[in-house]
């Protein structure tokens, strides 16, 4: 018999945050920034982070590939793949723009957050964020979304615990809220999520706010979702 579900420990974008409306506004200034208004340079840029740009006399809309390293790759990830095609540039001051950029970045929520958020806590759920975005950033997005306060633990790539598809930061959010990993749902968009609550010992929910397909993550998860807010009826359904 499986425990009872008394943590939730969230992704960030693409989970909380609906992926196309945040990043792409996101990739589209960094990349122009970076270009110097030379589109030949930001669509070559683009084209090394798996992002096009629109293209309507090829009916090409703006958006991420499936295989974009900024689905759930950190900074530094990122930056390798842009540091080839920018001589001169230092990866750490790559990363610093990048994450300045990201901290403005406009937020979309995929459902209303706080009413979610707070029939969780009624519920005696402890809530965490792990997320493989810079800590500074994911506590300016989650301000601006005026959820902060519901969380009990918020951790980044660079919070000390490493990063996801590797567990160190799921089991941090497990030990801070003094919880069995059993007794935890990791929610995510993509693999890395969902692979990093596998190797936590923690149940896992897929949701289709990312660019992930629902096959792909069904390998990994114990259920798919449309999107976060039909968190409530499965742990009716599952919780225990």
């Amino acid at each position: 018999m499986m425990a009872k579900v008394r943590g939730i420990l969230f992704d960030k974008d693409g989970t909380l945050f609906d992926f196309h409306a945040t990043w792409g506004v996101w990739a589209q200034g960094l990349l122009a920034e970076l270009a110097g208004g030379d589109d030949a340079i930001a669509s070559r840029l683009g084209n090394a982070i798996g992002y096009r740009f629109a293209d309507p006399a090829a009916g090409v809309q703006a958006g991420f590939l499936a295989s974009s390293p900024v689905i759930a790759g950190t900074p530094e990830v990122i930056a390798a793949a842009l540091l080839p095609h920018l001589p001169g540039r230092e990866s750490a001051a790559l990363v610093a723009l990048m994450n300045a950029r990201a901290a403005l970045a406009p937020q979309m929520p995929a459902v209303p957050l706080r009413p979610l958020l707070s029939g969780l806590r009624v519920q005696g759920l402890k809530l965490g964020v792990v997320t493989n975005d810079a800590e500074a950033p994911a506590h300016a997005h989650l301000a601006s979304a005026e959820v902060t306060d519901l969380f009990d633990f918020i951790a980044g790539y660079d919070s000390g615990h490493g990063a996801k598809p590797e567990p160190g930061p799921l089991l941090a959010f497990a030990r801070a809220v003094a919880l069995d990993p059993g007794e935890v749902v990791m929610v995510g968009d993509s693999t890395h999520d969902l692979v990093a609550g596998r190797r936590a010992g923690m149940r896992t929910l897929a949701v289709l706010t990312g660019l992930a397909g629902a096959a792909e993550l069904a390998l990994h998860a114990d259920a798919v979702l449309p999107d976060i807010g039909a968190i409530p009826a499965w742990l009716a359904a599952h919780g225990g």
